[in-house]
């Protein structure tokens, strides 16, 4: 590892380690095979079917895990998968994951799908990927996979093999006997033929791969982005770009020496190259704890005696994920973390603040975004964390904050906002999704990746987050758009015009909400308009947490809903709101546009006040606040 303190440390690191002559391996079989090579014998990855720190787990050693992805991608190109087709899997986390996103890269064109999505999103993204084979679940108690599945299936024609994975294998004890009982019966139906995981992988060699690996750079993986109903935009990674990504965690962060807990799911960036990829470049070891991550049953219960079960050196999360963390006791040593890593969305300062204090752990806030295969920013492990920001881009990572005027696409001023722009490995300019439509003016200049994103850089070079061009609402790191709560409530007949924005929220950072205008002379209650969200948006995630009715919306000169209006509103009620059930003398009098932090909250006292109890309280958000002059 290197000195990673400062943006002058980065300048020092693109010195002494230019790219791509410091690029470790041109594919991802040459750099897990490489690893194997170094550490064969370490361990590599380890998952536990429950979360108890003294259930069993199964542990792969480098060798061991090479030697299974090695049988997985015979076993694809055997069904036929040449370099250009698409192996995608819906699954949650569990060794196969893992085997099949390494074995599917090294094959074809790996597309994890998250499996909590609707059966009509996942034949899209199935049709979209021209999926040949779907690796999934073989039907289990309390989850509906494999009933998703079948739907999915049989509106992705293209789709020729599905090869089941069976949880089974995971349980031990008297369950093990009783689950072949209670299991659902496998759901048909559709065209493709049907395989068994363990059956097919042991018909292949481990010990090499029966065709020659890829010549060089391709795409090798596909992964969703945007969206909660309708059709994801999906973005192409490159071998380059994700042997970046595991660049970048050797060189700054990971040895062959450390544990790093991720309980975050296998069909995500994060998980899948900031992690997983960091650990096949470094030879490190990562446990994932459950098939749902962090969603799983007493994952937060048992998650500090899970860390010193396995002497973790780096934990990996997201903010709603540490929210519930500071909810349980430290009860355990964790002496053996170095640091915790906070991505996907924004961290509240108090949050922060309570984490550091509770654990003795240095949490360090970092950004990155699935259309630039993901890492742009962190904290810098060795220097100055300056809450709020995401940090210090990585080496070859060139973060520019661009704006347009009458004189064309300028460069911003020093801590001036304007959008995030990124230019690095990962970006694959031109052809960063699959459907060509959606890369027009997603670049400028030819070089730099249009993230959607606004926000400055300071005169120390650390970057800072202040909106979102794309209104996306980020409720605990899963984009929610807008526009599908909009066009749902639209096509109500007392529905005339609707806003829907991102709350802030102490948990999730931010909860979808929606406000209405309704049509002249129309009459219909709240508890109406809710039940037809939840008829009418499909995922659960996007439905309103909130929803008012007003006399009319904020509109701009040209007829459209002006949101900074109506987040605005929602800051003062979540405010307020927060500041009263605390019992405290203070209320927020308007909120502002500040050129460098976004939205302001600037409070009144109404009486005698504790500020430090108001810092504590406004804390748990994101937006900021501060008194009125």
């Amino acid at each position: 590892m290197v000195r990673f303190a400062s943006a002058e440390d980065v300048t020092q690191i693109e010195h002494d380690m230019p790219w791509p002559d410091s690029q470790p391996a041109q594919t991802i079989y040459q750099l897990l095979s490489d690893t194997r090579d170094r550490h064969g014998a370490l361990n590599a990855t380890s998952f536990q079917m429950f979360s108890g720190p003294t259930d069993p787990a199964e542990t792969l050693t480098w060798t061991e895990l090479h030697g299974r992805v090695t049988q997985a991608a015979n076993m694809f190109r055997a069904l036929g998968v040449k370099e250009t087709d698409t192996v995608a899997y819906v699954l949650p986390n569990c060794t196969e994951t893992v085997v099949t996103l390494l074995g599917g890269m090294v094959a074809g064109i790996a597309a994890p799908i998250n499996p909590l999505m609707e059966p009509e999103q996942i034949a899209a993204i199935l049709r979209e990927t021209k999926a040949r084979v779907v690796v999934t679940l073989k039907a289990f108690p309390k989850t509906d996979v494999a009933q998703k599945m079948a739907e999915a299936v049989r509106n992705a024609p293209n789709v020729q093999v599905v090869i089941e994975v069976d949880l089974l294998r995971y349980i031990t004890g008297i369950k093990r006997f009783i689950i072949p009982f209670i299991r659902p019966k496998n759901p048909a139906g559709h065209h493709a033929r049907v395989l068994d995981w363990a059956t097919e992988t042991a018909k292949h060699p481990s010990d090499r791969l029966t065709f020659p690996d890829s010549a060089g750079d391709r795409v090798a993986a596909y992964f969703h982005t945007g969206g909660t109903t309708g059709m994801p935009k999906v973005a192409q990674h490159s071998y380059s770009g994700m042997i970046y990504n595991g660049w970048i965690g050797h060189t700054l962060l990971f040895t062959e020496k450390d544990n790093v807990l991720c309980p975050l799911p296998l069909f995500h960036v994060f998980a899948c190259h900031v992690i997983l990829m960091a650990m096949v470049a470094s030879g490190g070891h990562v446990i994932f704890p459950t098939p749902q991550g962090y969603r799983g049953a007493g994952v937060f219960d048992n998650f500090w005696k899970l860390v010193e079960r396995w002497q973790i050196t780096f934990i990996i999360t997201v903010p709603t994920a540490i929210s519930a963390m500071m909810q349980r006791p430290v009860n355990a040593d964790v002496s053996s973390v170095k640091t915790a890593f906070s991505g996907s969305a924004p961290l509240p300062v108090e949050l922060f603040r309570r984490f550091e204090k509770a654990t003795g752990v240095t949490l360090v806030e970092g950004y990155g975004l699935t259309e630039a295969t993901c890492l742009v920013s962190c904290n810098p492990v060795d220097g100055e964390k300056k809450i709020g920001s995401v940090g210090v881009p990585f080496p070859h990572c060139d973060v520019k904050i661009l704006k347009t005027d009458p004189h064309g696409i300028l460069e911003c001023e020093t801590d001036e906002v304007g959008e995030i722009c990124v230019a690095n490995p990962g970006v694959r300019m031109g052809d960063t999704y699959t459907e060509t439509d959606k890369n027009r003016d997603l670049y400028y200049h030819d070089a730099y990746l249009r993230t959607g994103d606004l926000g400055r850089i300071d005169a120390d070079g650390y970057l800072w987050i202040t909106g979102r061009a794309k209104d996306l609402i980020i409720r605990g790191g899963h984009n929610i758009d807008p526009a599908e709560i909009e066009e749902a409530l639209a096509g109500h007949p007392a529905v005339a015009f609707a806003g829907a924005i991102g709350q802030p929220d102490a948990f999730a950072g931010e909860l979808p909400c929606v406000y209405l205008e309704l049509v002249v002379g129309a009459e219909v209650s709240q508890d109406d308009l809710m039940d037809w969200c939840r008829e009418h948006i499909h995922e659960r995630a996007a439905i309103p947490k909130h929803l008012e009715i007003l006399d009319e919306l904020p509109k701009t000169a040209v007829g459209k809903v002006f949101k900074p209006d109506l987040r605005k509103r929602a800051i003062i009620r979540i405010y307020d709101a927060a500041l009263s059930d605390a019992g405290l003398a203070a209320r927020v009098d308007h909120v502002a546009e500040d050129k460098k932090q976004g939205l302001v909250a600037h409070l009144k006292r109404n009486g005698p006040v504790d500020d430090a109890a108001v810092t504590k309280t406004l804390g748990e958000f994101t937006r900021p606040w501060v008194w009125v002059a």
